[in-house]
């Protein structure tokens, strides 16, 4: 019997929206609240709904590229499929980025929450103890960890609506800031400038990723091409559901509420809704999120790094080596795990922009994949497709840009250098291969090559 394997199709749609929810992870508000809150300059609502607009073109581009290419590889693939193989390279560089500093979040937010009820265990060693085990877990046991997922989201979903309940009743009773329930004021109404919530909302884009890792699911997802766009959306709206209740609510009953440390000011935050019960249940729910999403983080950067590595654009010896008995690519999890030692060293700020210049970067492409497919190669331009195929993604494209143009400088400069250092890379690489094939001698007469051989 050989032993190769082939994927099956045998996702459904609750399944495919569950493991949306479980790699995006709903308590990711909570990670970033402090960071966010500082960016958004406390109109965290309005910047929600104006980072779901940006991410609500970017994910109909997606459903439209999941049904023109229903298999794995996502940005990347799409990128380099509907444009050219250099863009692809550029989306894929981007999201190493993106992929590398996911897990680097998870570790460095589990540190952080598990100091603050442990102050006497220092941060870096609840860093090296959740490095430690995210890559055992992923060397040898992510069937049981993925077999936990669906449980993660529902117990972190259930959390929320404890939390916002319990605001709820704060407000009713007369014990917050609030007069009522309902208030314009989280829009409209507030001396922030509008520039505040833009930029806050470039940064709570990272709140959204999670729609876009589904897509790598298509080849093993029963009718692809209707199942994932229904997942996509789906996964956007379940998420800006709970983002829009917390910080509603959080900003009509605490207006004032302000923290010295953004780190961890979502735990003074459910101190103040509950008390010393409700953050120890806090802790305890986060441990299982941050759990979940650095076990999916790892195993989507590894496999991601095994890819770049099957097609050559990383070294391929060292990015394709499987485990002879777990079959999972040990070196690039050990890789990961050498890397996210870092969290000791950076702060979650830094590492939530820079997987947001990835993240963002990726996104543009894909919706300017949907043109360069669709508008320019199928040529689909009557007056209904041009709205669907051109202004509509083009609209994305340019919303998603202008986003990724208000992080902060320190972000871009070292994003761009990212880049730069990818095109040094590829244009090395491609010198020499081309030198090496000159190299190589010519196939005799009688020999056939492996292209005829094809």
């Amino acid at each position: 019997m050989s032993k190769n394997t082939t994927l099956i199709k045998s996702l459904k749609l609750h399944q495919v929206v569950f493991m949306g929810l479980a790699w995006m992870t709903p308590m990711i508000f909570f990670t970033v609240y402090g960071v966010a809150h500082e960016a958004a300059d406390g109109m965290m609502a309005a910047a929600y709904l104006t980072a779901f607009i940006a991410i609500f073109f970017t994910a109909y581009s997606y459903s439209r590229m999941v049904k023109a290419y229903p298999i794995a590889g996502s940005a990347y693939t799409y990128t380099k499929k509907a444009i050219n193989s250099k863009a692809g390279f550029l989306v894929g560089w981007a999201l190493l980025m993106d992929y590398i500093f996911s897990p680097i979040i998870a570790i460095l937010t589990f540190g952080i929450f598990m100091n603050t009820e442990f102050p006497a265990v220092p941060v870096f060693v609840w860093i090296i103890i959740m490095n430690v085990l995210l890559a055992v877990v992923n060397i040898v046991g992510i069937k049981s960890a993925a077999r936990i997922s669906g449980i993660s989201v529902l117990v972190q979903i259930g959390f929320i609506l404890l939390f916002c309940i319990l605001i709820v009743k704060d407000i009713l009773n007369g014990e917050t800031g609030a007069n009522s329930l309902f208030s314009i004021t989280p829009f409209f109404g507030s001396d922030t400038a509008f520039s505040s919530v833009f930029s806050g909302a470039a940064l709570i884009c990272f709140c959204f990723l999670g729609f876009d890792a589904v897509t790598t699911m298509a080849e093993e997802t029963i009718d692809a091409k209707k199942t994932v766009p229904k997942a996509i959306f789906l996964i956007i709206l379940i998420a800006i559901s709970m983002y829009m209740a917390i910080s509603y609510l959080t900003q009509i009953a605490y207006p004032d509420f302000a923290f010295a440390n953004p780190d961890n000011a979502a735990y003074s935050l459910v101190q103040l809704v509950g008390g010393n019960l409700l953050s120890s249940l806090f802790i305890m729910v986060l441990i299982i999120a941050t759990f979940t999403q650095g076990v999916s983080s790892v195993t989507s950067v590894s496999r991601f790094l095994y890819a770049l590595g099957r097609e050559s654009i990383l070294p391929k010896k060292l990015f394709t080596t499987l485990h002879p008995k777990y079959k999972t690519p040990v070196a690039n999890i050990l890789f990961i795990a050498t890397i996210s030692l870092s969290a000791v060293f950076i702060n979650l700020d830094t590492a939530v922009m820079f997987v947001s210049f990835g993240a963002l970067t990726a996104f543009i492409f894909v919706n300017l994949s949907v043109i360069a497919h669709y508008y320019i190669k199928m040529k689909k331009r009557s007056p209904k497709d041009t709205f669907l195929y051109l202004i509509f993604p083009l609209i994305g494209a340019i919303f998603i840009s202008w986003l990724l143009t208000l992080l902060d400088k320190h972000t871009l400069t070292m994003g761009i250098s990212w880049v730069v250092v990818g095109f040094i890379y590829l244009f090395i690489k491609t010198k020499w291969e081309q030198a090496k094939e000159r190299k190589m001698p010519a196939p005799s007469k009688g020999h056939l090559t492996s292209k005829e051989i094809m």
